[in-house]
């Protein structure tokens, strides 16, 4: 594949929108890697110690959440270790709209606050920058795109992209 045909960040002279854009590259790489897979596959944990592809993306989508919504709109939110282990109903489909709605959900806040607004002290963000946060929504994503690279080639001997 090429680079447009992944998204790979092409650079903004907007801070907001190249930060978006390295969150939206990781989010492809970590959606990539559901491709050609069934729902059982997406369900497995290889050796049983990595987290399901299934889990990763739900576990992300609830990040994106505590992040921006907890952090900077004041929805009380908690973590739980549960969300690396979706239950038995959530499938491809629903967890991929799931992030991908979450996805714009973020995306919109982020381009409607600007950067240096502090999240509330009390809240998830505990008082840090919009920057801050999206940097951090930048490297768990990217942690995780590299976790799901593992636990895709564990699966099925899949690499790349």
């Amino acid at each position: 594949m090429s680079d447009n045909e992944i998204g790979f960040p092409l650079g903004s002279d907007d801070e907001t929108e190249l930060l978006l854009q390295w969150l939206s590259y990781f989010r492809g790489a970590v959606v990539r890697k559901f491709d050609g897979l069934d729902e059982a596959q997406v369900r497995r944990r290889p050796d049983d110690h990595l987290i399901s592809l299934l889990g990763i993306v739900h576990h992300l989508t609830r990040v994106e959440r505590r992040w921006i919504d907890g952090g900077f709109y004041g929805v009380e939110v908690h973590r739980s270790e549960d969300e690396f282990r979706p239950p038995d109903d959530v499938t491809i489909t629903s967890v991929l709209d799931g992030y991908r709605a979450r996805a714009d959900a973020t995306d919109a806040a982020v381009r409607s606050l600007n950067l240096n607004r502090r999240s509330d002290p009390d809240g998830w963000a505990k008082g840090h920058e919009l920057r801050w946060v999206v940097l951090h929504l930048i490297t768990e994503t990217a942690r995780h795109a590299g976790h799901a690279d593992a636990t895709r080639e564990l699966l099925d001997g899949t690499t790349g992209e």
